[in-house]
């Protein structure tokens, strides 16, 4: 497992000197489907609060693309794979975050599997910005233009064997059966991890998953 409370002190120290030379910070946390990226990232919201600091986070899940875009586009099936993002209107929303400013940012309902337009507001006295989501730290174009905006990055590591027993049971949770849950998994989520891989840009901090015991 990993050591969130470990990790959140090395990610808070982190942005002492991006705060103290600006009035905000963006700081990506990059890493497969399921690899705990949204846990983490409250976290450390919680701990920036005790710590007196304003944040907030931003999920680049926001950013998918409508399904009736990607039904007409044949790629349904394949959402969540980079090109099933607008990835230009993400990189634009970066850099006016990065500039300072109150933006408004749209918010993924993954129980209705649709993002809504526009649904969460920055301010512009928010120190921090937690910027999650799969490709921030992605050597594919316009994707890699990201990874000048970050302040600090880090990208979380999970071995293969545990994050396929993760999006087993995430797609378990949202009511499909076991054959299903196994085939998206596998058939989508597992190569969409692969391609993070492959293509991954350097981190400033890598968090590894160590698998937990058996059972």
């Amino acid at each position: 497992m990993l050591d969130i409370s470990a990790q959140i002190d090395a990610l808070t120290d982190m942005l002492d000197a991006p705060l103290a030379g600006s009035n905000r910070a963006l700081l990506a946390l990059s890493g497969a489907p399921g690899s705990g990226k949204t846990t983490l990232a409250a976290a450390l919201a919680r701990r920036l609060r005790d710590r007196h600091i304003s944040s907030s986070i931003v999920a680049m899940d926001g950013f998918h693309l409508d399904n009736a875009v990607l039904d007409a586009r044949g790629l349904r099936a394949r959402k969540g794979a980079p090109e099933t993002f607008d990835s230009d209107g993400f990189l634009h929303v970066i850099r006016r975050l990065r500039a300072g400013n109150q933006v408004v940012v749209p918010v993924f309902d993954r129980a209705r599997d649709i993002a809504i337009a526009w649904a969460k507001v920055v301010p512009a006295d928010c120190r921090v910005v937690i910027v999650e989501g799969n490709y921030l730290l992605f050597d594919e174009a316009p994707w890699r233009e990201l990874a000048a905006l970050w302040d600090v990055a880090a990208r979380l590591d999970v071995p293969l064997p545990e994050l396929r027993a993760r999006l087993i049971q995430r797609w378990l949770t949202h009511g499909l059966s076991r054959a299903a849950a196994t085939r998206r998994a596998e058939g989508n989520d597992i190569a969409n991890a692969r391609r993070i891989e492959d293509r991954a840009l350097p981190a400033d901090l890598v968090l590894v998953t160590q698998p937990g015991p058996p059972g």
